[in-house]
């Protein structure tokens, strides 16, 4: 009679730790959400422009709030860790992930990359992790990130599977956001996480 009702008493437990870890899953996209309202749509392929790198295999880790990389983003799929292709073009960095919505980061809205031992979900020590940052650009074209009010820059993490795709990935990430500001888009930012 103990034992059956320690089994009860642990299922019970077990039940609630894991409607609170949905619960707080739930919750975190929400909160997400709001900070990205909207992923940038992926152009058709014959908009994307030259194929500067790639494609590259990789495994997309995830995506957090800048600077913070345990404060993962969940909504619209960018928690979801998948193999991803990605490939740097003229208009931006296009990721086509398995199992989840590809994302597709504008040229405009790209700030940096740099690489980095680790984002949430991967800790891949040394500088293991290629990092993209980027901010939100708003539904109407409108640039929500730089020195605006409510500003949303994000990190997105790769983890390339060769090891030398990783400087080839962060250099040509960086020339096009050099390219942009040569053009007048935003300047990047220092390569520091």
């Amino acid at each position: 009679m103990r034992e059956a009702l320690g089994i009860a008493v642990l299922v019970v437990l077990l039940v609630v730790v894991l409607l609170a870890m949905r619960a707080g899953w739930r919750s975190r996209a929400a909160r997400s959400a709001t900070l990205v309202p909207a992923l940038p749509p992926v152009p058709a392929p014959d908009a994307l422009g030259a194929v500067r790198l790639g494609p590259v295999e990789a495994t997309y880790v995830s995506t957090t709030v800048a600077g913070d990389w345990l404060d993962r983003v969940v909504a619209h799929d960018l928690g979801a860790r998948s193999a991803a292709s990605v490939t740097v073009h003229d208009a931006g960095v296009l990721l086509t992930r398995a199992g989840a919505r590809d994302l597709f980061v504008p040229a405009a809205a790209l700030r940096d990359a740099h690489l980095a031992p680790g984002i949430a979900g991967k800790v891949a020590g040394g500088e293991g992790v290629v990092v993209l940052r980027w901010e939100v650009v708003g539904a109407r074209g409108a640039r929500l990130g730089g020195d605006a009010p409510g500003a949303t820059v994000l990190d997105s993490g790769l983890r390339p599977r060769r090891s030398a795709d990783r400087q080839a990935l962060v250099s040509a990430v960086r020339a096009l956001v050099a390219a942009g500001a040569a053009a007048g888009g935003v300047a990047g930012v220092d390569g520091a996480a």
